[in-house]
């Protein structure tokens, strides 16, 4: 698969989406918008950090780590021991797009993920509210 006019390749490729990963779960242990869903989440995020990055690897079109690694990624399935909410999504949202903003400083680039991970993480509700 040729990456070169991928999202992936646009914002930097492997070290660029790591830091992406890491400043996102910076953010989710930190930041007291994202309380709740940091509580859902291990103590420790460095297995969580090194999945969110496999698996964003491969959806914004670079190699496919995570589907080589663990099969195909079944997003929603995983997810269904949690109860994810609208105020869940929210939080996730929250730490996503604050780590675009610190991060991506192609404002096209920034809003097409914005609304990427909006739809994702909408797809992602289990329960009402």
């Amino acid at each position: 698969m040729d990456h070169q006019f991928s999202h992936y390749a646009q914002l930097g490729g492997e070290t660029a989406i790591r830091r992406l990963v890491d400043r996102f779960y910076d953010l989710m242990d930190s930041a007291p918008e994202s309380y709740e869903i940091r509580q859902i989440h291990p103590k420790d995020l460095q297995s969580s950090r090194d999945k969110l990055f496999m698996f964003l690897s491969g959806w914004l079109g670079g190699p496919n780590l995570y589907v080589e690694k663990y099969g195909h990624p079944r997003l929603r399935a995983r997810h269904l021991p949690f109860a994810i909410d609208e105020s869940a999504r929210d939080q996730w949202l929250f730490c996503i797009n604050q780590a675009l903003d610190e991060q991506v400083d192609d404002a096209l680039l920034k809003q097409q993920l914005k609304t990427s991970f909006a739809k994702t993480a909408d797809f992602m509700r289990n329960q009402a509210g």
